[in-house]
């Protein structure tokens, strides 16, 4: 696939006031500095697209961006280490879940994990959460360019190792690293499978 326009619609901080056109969804999370927005501007050639942030947790809100005037990219707020009340931190859990335990229109969620760290307690617990509510996913390795190949691969390995002790079929993964343009065309490929199987 590839991407022709990427147009921001808008924000939204509950599901119940995101579109209701019925276009497919494809949403983009992970803990705050895991580099969402950089893989994100990556997969749409658009520099600016996502606010690419040097303070963890700025994305707070449900953001819409019309891809190819077909189907929807959704980035979500970050989990975990972003520096809020923990009153704001309720409100994002809440608008999260609300949005990706009920919108209907979500086809598959991509969750980033940095490979570069062992495996986090909360990386998993989100995934596992994911697999509660029935949430189509699939993981992306970002910054892989931090570590040589061979250690990223071992480090992913470890991170599969660990989520085959509460799942019996792993989901897909992709590995991307912004900074060498990697993995573009497999994300983007895998959406275009998702779309056309629909």
């Amino acid at each position: 696939m590839e991407v022709h326009t990427a147009e921001f619609i808008a924000s939204h901080p509950r599901e119940s006031q995101c579109p209701k056109d019925g276009r497919p969804e494809f949403a983009f999370i992970g803990r705050s500095n895991v580099g969402k927005s950089s893989l994100l501007n990556m997969l749409t050639a658009r520099k600016g697209l996502a606010k690419v942030s040097a303070t963890p947790g700025k994305t707070q809100l449900i953001n819409y961006f019309l891809i190819n005037k077909t189907w929807y990219l959704v980035d979500l707020p970050g989990y975990g280490y972003a520096k809020v009340s923990k009153d704001k931190q309720k409100i994002l859990a809440s608008m999260i879940k609300g949005y990706l335990f009920q919108r209907e229109s979500l086809k598959l969620a991509f969750v980033l994990i940095d490979p570069n760290i062992p495996p986090t307690k909360i990386d998993l617990e989100f995934i596992n959460g994911l697999g509660e509510h029935s949430v189509p996913f699939a993981l992306v390795f970002t910054k892989a360019d931090k570590l040589g190949p061979v250690k990223i691969q071992q480090n992913i390995d470890v991170f599969m190792q660990e989520l085959s002790k509460s799942w019996e079929t792993l989901p897909p993964y992709f590995t991307s690293s912004a900074e060498r343009r990697t993995g573009k065309a497999e994300i983007l490929n895998h959406i275009d499978l998702v779309l056309k199987a629909k």
